[in-house]
């Protein structure tokens, strides 16, 4: 049964629905990026300097991996939980929400299981070398055990959003921000515990925010938990599973491009004036940067998630097609602006995480850092359309569009070319491979939104219906939404 709050989707204006869910997500997520940049300005400031930074750096795919599993459940909960409420179905919306509150819960402790015996593997996979190695195994230990309170941070905040209490997942997230920006300098640089302190900040603020979001479903607006609800149910989850599934992807294409990545820096690095820790300190603050600009977009379309869900369930074309139109103007002007500050002053963007200091020739850092910033992110509104593409179609049951919008950018194109460029350009080709793939894949997105809006558009509301049935692959007749299940 519908309440007020799921009517709203449906009704009220789209620009205010865009205030109401877009800036508390935005901000969510940028609290969410502030927990590993704020461990890396702090560290750059102090006594660990440039090598922290990489050790930092190196530990980061690790927190994808973790990730990727986390919005695997997550986003794909929060999307069927809209589409549900869009069709007035809510039969099974509490099994999938359980199921997917157990899976993280499981997948969190494999996680722990497999990394802690194998971390310098890993570590060493991604990119740590014989400088940075402790300090990265001191600060990993740390970060894997708190990784179920992070992982289930992560999860709850996008169901907690789609339930239509954009304002407590912000909050969750802005609570253990804030611990952790206190925290981070009196460990640092009183107690002086260098990086186990930063992580010791780090996870104390992660485990605040998953209370705060644990204690919301105590209170949930549109679904009930009860204990029969954390069984895994496979089958009601399944839909979930499918609308999340692009996520995951997401997220672990991003761990195979760290480590190729992190991998031909090593090389290519070695073999450059540069050196190997150079170009993975520079990445490392690069990553986390772009993450800040990428979550602005991110935050935008992932917080209209539930209209443009319920919308597309209930089948308001117009809606849908008028919340499109905001997104992109959005993404584009966000982008852009972002692209001006890499271009005109990368060293000031740099700069925050702190100078060199112990490596034999610091102008090399700041060289190369230019550089990085200049040629990696100078199609930056290409990669923020991608993503936004990638997101809208997951949250308007579209996973198949989703995956491939993401995939094709950086499997298909990007992966090739940072191991056939530095062939011909050294080092410097690594940075030309991230444009190069966003001009290709940029074609790839335009045709599959053109493709999209073409049928969904022109239809009767009779026959939208039946086409983004078929268009789904039938996601909405098996993903739980019916009473079949």
């Amino acid at each position: 049964m519908q309440n007020d709050h799921a009517r709203a989707l449906g009704t009220e204006k789209i620009g205010r629905l865009m205030l109401k869910f877009s800036l508390p997500c935005v901000f969510s997520l940028l609290v969410g990026a502030l927990y590993n940049i704020v461990d890396q300005i702090f560290i750059g400031n102090s006594r660990l300097s440039t090598l922290g930074n990489a050790a930092a750096g190196v530990v980061f795919p690790m927190f994808i991996i973790a990730q990727a599993f986390a919005w695997w459940f997550g986003d794909g909960c929060a999307a069927f939980l809209n589409i549900c409420q869009g069709k007035n179905d809510m039969e099974n919306a509490h099994r999938a929400m359980g199921s997917g509150i157990t899976l993280t819960l499981i997948s969190s402790l494999v996680l722990m299981a497999v990394f802690y015996p194998l971390k310098r593997p890993a570590l060493t996979l991604f990119g740590a070398s014989e400088n940075t190695m402790g300090m990265a195994v001191e600060y990993f230990d740390i970060i894997l055990a708190f990784f179920p309170a992070y992982m289930l941070s992560n999860m709850l905040n996008g169901v907690i959003r789609a339930d239509g209490s954009p304002a407590w997942a912000m909050n969750s997230m802005l609570v253990g921000a804030i611990v952790n920006i206190a925290l981070d300098p009196l460990f640092i640089f009183t107690f002086d515990m260098g990086m186990t302190g930063a992580a010791a900040a780090t996870v104390i603020g992660q485990t605040l925010s998953f209370i705060f979001s644990a204690v919301y479903f105590f209170k949930s607006k549109t679904f009930r938990l009860t204990l029969k609800s954390f069984i895994p149910d496979l089958r009601a989850a399944a839909g979930a599973i499918r609308l999340g599934a692009s996520s995951f992807i997401t997220q672990a294409t991003i761990v195979i491009i760290s480590v190729l990545g992190n991998a031909m820096l090593a090389k290519y690095g070695a073999a450059s004036e540069y050196g190997a820790d150079i170009p993975i300190a520079v990445i490392g603050i690069e990553n986390k940067v772009f993450t800040v600009v990428i979550n602005l977009v991110v935050g935008i379309v992932l917080g209209c998630q539930p209209v443009i869900g319920y919308n597309v369930g209930a089948g308001n074309r117009k809606r849908v097609k008028a919340l499109y139109r905001n997104i992109l103007l959005c993404t584009v002007i966000i982008s852009a602006a972002a692209t001006l500050v890499f271009e005109l002053a990368p060293r000031a963007v740099v700069s925050l995480f702190g100078t060199p200091e112990n490596i034999p020739n610091p102008e090399d850092y700041w060289t190369f850092a230019e550089k990085t910033f200049r040629i990696y992110l100078s199609l930056l509104v290409f990669t923020c359309f991608i993503k936004m593409s990638s997101i809208f179609f997951q949250a308007a049951g579209m996973p198949v569009r989703a995956v491939i919008a993401s995939m094709v950018r950086d499997i298909i194109c990007f992966v090739p070319l940072t191991v056939i460029l530095p062939l011909y350009m050294g080092i410097d080709g690594i940075l030309w491979a991230a444009p190069a793939s966003d001009a290709v894949s940029v074609i790839v997105a335009l045709g599959l939104t053109v493709s999209f809006f073409s049928s969904f558009l022109k239809n009767t509301s009779s026959a939208e219906q039946a086409d983004l049935k078929t268009d789904t692959a039938n996601t909405d007749n098996k993903n739980g939404c019916s009473d079949n299940n």
